[in-house]
């Protein structure tokens, strides 16, 4: 479980460079690539559903999303890097509330120093709101991830528990 520690840190390294490289962008790049995506989204689902959208009825409802979609890319990249922080300070005998706590502060903390980096990138800005979105983003990261953990925990204790009650 130690290796296990160990990589979630090292991860959790990479993902910021991720998030770093993502920030410096400069606003019409990241514009392109998170309209892109919102674009691609839409066709996708109206491919699934057989919506039969036309090229405007695509692009309209693309550009009517993107800022919703950004957000929770927003959220995402945070809520990922919170669970890795959680994994890395396993390393360390801390109860849950707290290692949860450390992990969601550490990731705000990025989410501060992220938004002062933007400060710096030509047509970027770093925003207060995204800090907190970011944050908000961290705790749904550490809220879910220990729901799944207890989720698995009690499946694979209720198998145990049916497996000797077979023996």
């Amino acid at each position: 479980m130690e290796k296990v520690r160990t990589i979630a840190g090292i991860l959790a390294l990479f993902w910021m460079c991720v998030i770093f490289s993502f920030s410096a962008q400069e606003k019409e790049e990241s514009s392109e690539v998170s309209e892109a995506f919102s674009y691609r989204m839409v066709s996708s689902t109206g491919i699934l559903f057989h919506l039969n959208l036309d090229e405007e009825q695509l692009r309209e409802i693309a550009n009517a999303i993107e800022h919703t979609v950004r957000k929770v890319a927003h959220m995402t990249e945070y809520g990922i890097l919170s669970i890795l922080f959680y994994i890395w300070l396993g390393k360390w005998q801390f109860a849950v509330s707290k290692r949860s706590i450390m992990a969601i502060v550490l990731a705000a903390l990025y989410a501060v120093s992220d938004e002062l980096h933007q400060l710096f990138v030509p047509g970027r800005a770093g925003r207060f709101s995204d800090v907190i979105i970011d944050s908000i983003g961290a705790i749904l990261g550490v809220l879910v991830f220990l729901g799944v953990k207890k989720c698995i925990s009690f499946l694979w204790n209720r198998r145990r528990s049916k497996e000797t009650v077979l023996l």
